[in-house]
C-alpha cells in the first residue's frame, strides 16, 4: 500500500476537456442519460412543462450546486429566492451514515431531517402532487422539486455522499452507533471524507502527459512535490475523469450516448416512488464499503483554520492500483444515477394507457 501520488496527474493528461466531475460533468451525464431514456414519453412532456424553453435535465443538473455560488456565474433571482427560503440548502446534498453500516434509517449518526434522503422524498412527494405539509416542510414548488431531484439523484449515487468515514485517535476507521459518540476527542468526523488527504504532485498537464501510464511521478529538484487533495474531491473529480476515459467519452453527451448504446435495463420502481431514496442510499452504502476497501486513515494531524479554530485531518493511504476499482465503481454509479433518475420520473409520471 502506498499513498496515491500520481493518479491526478495522469488523469489530467487525458482530461484536456473541462471535467469538473460529479459536481459538473458527472451530473450532466446523469441528466443526459435520463433525457435520452425519457424521450417521447409522457414523463418527458410533464418534465418539459416544468422547465423553461431550451432547458433539459442535463442543463439543470448542476443548479443545486450553482446556488452555492460555484462556477456558474451570477446568481439568478430564482436562485437567490431559493437560497433565502432554504438556509440549510447545502445540507440537502448528503447524509453521513458510517460507511460500515448496512442501511440508512431515520435515526442514528449522520441522519438529519434535511439530509439527501429526506430531501429526495420531499421532491418526489411534490412531483406526485401530494399536498400534506409534513411531506414538504421546505415548501418546494414542482419546478424546484424537479431541479433538485435531478441533482440529488446524482449526489446520492456518489458513495461518499452517503457513506461517511469516522476515525479513532489511533488512526483507524470506526463505526459510531450514536451521534454523541463523535466527540472529536476519541472519534473524529472526517466531514464527508474532506479531512482525509491524498498527496497530489505539482505537475503541469504537459509534464503529466509525458508520464507513461503506471509509471511513478519523477522527482524534480527544486520543485515542491505534492499538494493535498481531500478524498471526497478525488471521488468528485478523478474517479469521474477515469470513468469517462473507460468509455472513451470526452463530454457528458458522449458518455450518455455510449451508456444508452449498451442497452442497460431501466430499473422498475416498486411500490410508492417516495421510498426509492432509501434503496438508493442503501446501495450507495454498499458501494462505499468498496470505496474504502484497502484504504487507511493514517496519522492524525492537528490543524488551525482561518478563524483560529482547531480541526484534524489524516494522511490517507490507498492501494497503488486504487484508480482501477474506483473508476469502475464511479462509472457504474453514474450509469445507475441516470437510469434511476429516469425510472423515478417514469414512476411519478407513468405513460397514459
Amino acid at each position: 500500500m502506498k499513498k496515491l501520488a500520481c493518479v491526478l496527474a495522469l488523469t489530467s493528461a487525458f482530461a484536456s476537456f473541462d471535467a469538473a466531475a460529479w459536481g459538473r460533468d458527472g451530473h450532466k451525464a446523469v441528466g443526459a442519460i435520463a433525457d435520452r431514456l425519457l424521450k417521447g414519453s409522457y414523463a418527458q412532456k410533464q418534465i418539459q412543462a416544468l422547465l423553461l424553453p431550451g432547458e433539459t435535465l442535463e442543463s439543470i443538473a448542476n443548479w443545486a450546486d450553482c446556488v452555492k455560488g460555484s462556477y456558474c456565474g451570477p446568481q439568478t433571482q430564482e436562485m437567490l429566492d431559493y437560497v433565502k427560503a432554504n438556509p440549510e440548502h447545502d445540507k440537502y446534498h448528503y447524509t453521513n451514515v458510517p460507511f460500515q453500516h448496512d442501511h440508512y434509517d431515520n435515526h442514528g449518526p449522520g441522519r438529519t431531517g434535511v439530509d439527501i434522503v429526506q430531501t429526495l422524498r420531499q421532491c418526489i412527494a411534490v412531483l406526485q402532487g401530494k399536498t400534506d405539509p409534513a411531506l414538504n416542510p421546505h415548501k418546494f414548488t414542482k419546478r424546484q422539486a424537479l431541479i433538485l431531484l435531478t441533482h440529488f439523484a446524482g449526489d446520492i449515487h456518489q458513495p461518499l455522499h452517503v457513506g461517511a468515514a469516522f476515525v479513532g485517535r489511533d488512526g483507524k476507521f470506526v463505526a459510531p452507533s450514536a451521534q454523541e459518540q463523535i466527540d472529536e476527542r476519541a472519534i473524529f468526523d472526517t466531514r464527508g471524507s474532506n479531512s482525509l488527504l491524498l498527496d497530489v504532485p505539482r505537475l503541469s498537464v504537459l509534464e503529466a502527459a509525458s508520464i507513461p501510464p503506471g509509471e511513478p511521478v519523477p522527482v524534480r529538484e527544486g520543485v515542491p512535490q505534492a499538494l493535498t487533495k481531500p478524498f471526497h474531491s478525488y471521488w468528485d473529480s478523478t474517479t469521474v475523469d477515469y470513468a469517462f476515459r473507460r468509455l472513451q467519452a470526452r463530454t457528458p453527451q458522449q458518455f450518455a450516448d455510449k451508456v444508452i448504446a449498451g442497452k442497460h435495463v431501466l430499473p422498475l420502481i416498486e411500490g410508492d416512488p417516495i421510498t426509492a431514496p432509501y434503496a438508493w442510499a442503501n446501495h450507495s452504502l454498499y458501494v462505499a464499503k468498496q470505496a474504502f476497501e484497502g484504504v487507511s486513515a493514517g496519522a492524525l494531524i492537528q490543524q488551525t483554520g482561518k478563524k483560529g479554530e482547531t480541526y484534524y485531518s489524516f494522511a490517507l493511504e490507498v492501494p497503488q492500483n486504487y484508480p482501477v476499482p474506483s473508476s469502475e465503481l464511479a462509472k457504474q454509479q453514474l450509469i445507475k444515477g441516470g437510469y434511476n433518475l429516469a425510472a423515478i420520473l417514469q414512476a411519478i409520471f407513468p405513460d397514459k394507457a
